[in-house]
This record gives C-alpha cells, sequence and structure tokens, in this order.
C-alpha cells in the first residue's frame, strides 16, 4: 500500500450509526499534538480491517486503540529529506510520513539533505547534517 506524504495521523476508530450518517471519531490525542485541528475539513481514508482469523483478541485491540502511533524514524536511521521551512530558532524543518517534523540544525528553506536522526520524540526528531549535497 502505498502512503501519501501528506497524511497527518493514523489511528484506528470504530464507525458509528446516526439517524442522518456516521461518526468516526478522531482521538483526543490527533488534536492535542496539532495533527488535527477542530472546525477544519480533512480526507479521510477507510482501510479494511484485518481479516477475521487474524484479528487480534478484544485486550490486545484495546491495548493498540489506546497507544500513541510511534514516530515513524529511529535514533541512528538514515534520511534523504527537504528543508521545507524555518523554525523559531532558525533551525531547518522537514516533513516526513504523516507530517511528522524533523529538526534539521543549520539547514535551509530548499536545501536537500542527508541527515542522521539523533534524537526522537513523540511529536518530532532532531537530524543532523551528514551530506550536503543535493539529492
Amino acid at each position: 500500500m502505498e502512503i501519501s506524504d501528506k497524511l497527518l495521523c493514523l489511528f484506528n476508530a470504530d464507525v458509528t450509526a446516526t439517524d442522518d450518517g456516521y461518526i468516526v471519531e478522531v482521538p483526543r490525542s490527533e488534536v492535542e499534538k496539532g495533527s488535527v485541528d477542530p472546525g477544519e475539513t480533512y480526507r479521510v481514508a477507510l482501510i479494511a480491517r484485518e481479516a477475521p482469523e487474524e484479528q487480534p483478541s478484544e485486550s490486545k485491540r484495546e491495548t493498540r486503540q489506546g497507544s500513541e502511533p510511534q514516530p515513524p524514524v529511529e535514533i541512528g536511521e538514515v534520511r534523504y529529506v527537504e528543508i521545507e521551512d524555518i523554525g523559531k530558532q532558525g533551525d531547518g524543518i522537514a516533513r516526513v510520513e504523516r507530517g511528522y517534523v524533523i529538526i534539521v540544525p543549520g539547514a535551509e528553506i530548499g536545501e536537500q539533505v542527508k541527515v542522521e536522526v539523533t534524537e526522537v520524540k513523540s511529536n518530532f526528531a532532531v537530524g543532523e547534517v551528514i551530506d550536503e549535497s543535493t539529492i
């Protein structure tokens, strides 16, 4: 399956029927982390659930749904990124899967750099430039 770079968040949710439609509930954590803004309109994609014989037990499903999504990068991982913005402290900002931010000190808007991830937090990572040549 191909996933768009524009993906802001990914979570499991139940669909609830109402008189005139259906409701997909967005977890509070997605709004609090800033992935989703109340009152805005978003495109929603629905992905088929696992085949019945592959579905986890009820207790495993509750744990998975209640847990935070994991960052899409790990410490030591090397990525090629494009700097899209400059942060408040002058650091370069690149976005990868689900809109996850990698802060790149010393990088400028438009640069395409090879970085090594040196720090990972739930909503951002820090990467050190290891090759400044363009991609």
